[in-house]
C-alpha cells in the first residue's frame, strides 16, 4: 500500500458532484446478453427501453426522490440515444403532465413505442444532450442516433443545442471506435463538466463509455476504491462521484470562502510570532 497516500483536501469551490446512471435496459441488451453478435442487428438500430426497463426507471425514480438527490441536481446531461434519453426524462422529468399549450413535455406519450404517457418540464432540472458522452460508437447500430429532428418531436423539452448535425456523422458503419478514443472522449467529457457552472449534474450514458472513461480514474486511490468506480454499471445503476478541477479548467469563485479581517485589525498569529522571536535570536 505505498504508493496510496493517506487522506488528500480540496478546495470545494474546484468540485463537482457528479451522479452517473447508465440507462434501464434496453431492448438490444437482452439479446445481446444471449449472443454478443445480436449487436450487429439493424432491427437494434437506436434501441429503446423494454417493458423491464421502464419499471427500472419508476424504481430509479423513487430513489432520487426518497433520498433527496432530485432536489440537489441542477441539470441533466444525457447522451443522444432513445435509451438514454428515455431515462433521463423517466428518472428526472416532472410529474402529472397536462396538455398546456404554453408548457412543452420532456416526453410526448408512447415516445419510442414506450406505452407511457406524457412527461412534464415543469419543476426539474434542465435536460441537455450532449454527443460527448454516447456509447462507444461505430459498427453497432443500436449505438447510431437518429436524426436530431426526430428526437425534438418525441422529447420537446430537451435541450439539443449542443449538438451540431442533424444527421449522425460521428457513427460509422464499417469502423468502431477503439477503447482508447473512447476513453479519451470521456475525458474531454469530464473537462467540458468542470466548465459548467452547476456544481450537482446528473448524466445518463452508457456502459461501454463509463467503464472506459472511469478506468482512466483512481489510480491514486486503494485498489478497493478504484474497484468500486470502476466496475462496470449495472442498468439504472447510479454511482455518485467527486470530480476535481486540478488544472483551473473552471473558474469559479467560492461562495463560501470568506477573506477575514473585516473589519480589519492586527491579528499576528501566535506561532508567526513564534517564528519571530526565534529568528531575532
Amino acid at each position: 500500500m505505498d504508493n496510496v497516500s493517506g487522506p488528500s483536501l480540496y478546495p470545494l469551490h474546484r468540485c463537482k458532484t457528479i451522479h452517473l446512471v447508465r440507462h434501464a435496459q434496453g431492448l438490444h441488451n437482452i439479446e445481446g446478453e444471449k449472443n454478443y453478435k445480436a449487436y450487429m442487428k439493424a432491427e437494434y438500430f437506436d434501441a429503446p427501453l423494454t417493458p423491464l426497463g421502464w419499471q427500472q426507471v419508476d424504481s430509479l425514480r423513487r430513489h432520487v426522490h426518497d433520498c433527496g438527490l432530485y432536489k440537489r441536481i441542477e441539470v441533466v446531461i444525457t447522451s443522444p440515444l432513445l435509451r438514454t434519453m428515455q431515462t433521463a426524462v423517466g428518472v428526472f422529468g416532472g410529474e402529472g403532465y397536462t396538455d398546456r399549450m404554453d408548457v412543452l413535455p420532456m416526453m410526448v406519450a408512447n415516445a419510442g413505442n414506450s406505452d407511457r404517457s406524457a412527461i412534464s418540464s415543469q419543476n426539474c432540472p434542465p435536460i441537455i444532450a450532449v454527443e460527448l458522452c454516447r456509447e462507444h460508437m461505430g459498427v453497432h447500430p443500436c449505438d447510431k442516433r437518429r436524426h436530431v429532428h426526430e428526437y425534438q418531436c418525441l422529447f420537446p423539452a430537451i435541450d439539443f443545442s449542443q449538438i451540431e448535425t442533424d444527421e449522425d456523422t460521428q457513427w460509422k458503419a464499417d469502423v468502431r471506435e477503439t477503447k482508447a478514443e473512447v476513453a479519451a472522449r470521456g475525458i474531454n467529457f469530464m473537462n467540458w463538466l468542470l466548465t459548467r457552472e452547476e456544481k450537482e449534474i446528473a448524466v445518463v450514458t452508457h456502459s461501454g463509455f463509463l467503464f472506459h472513461t472511469l478506468s482512466l480514474y483512481g489510480n491514486d486511490c486503494h485498489p478497493l476504491i478504484k474497484e468500486e468506480m470502476c466496475k462496470r454499471f449495472k442498468n439504472c445503476e447510479v454511482r455518485s462521484l467527486v470530480l476535481t478541477d486540478r488544472n483551473m479548467t473552471g473558474s469559479d469563485a467560492s461562495i463560501t470562502n470568506y477573506p477575514g479581517k473585516i473589519p480589519d485589525g492586527p491579528d499576528l498569529p501566535s506561532d508567526v510570532a513564534d517564528e519571530n522571536i526565534n529568528n531575532h535570536h
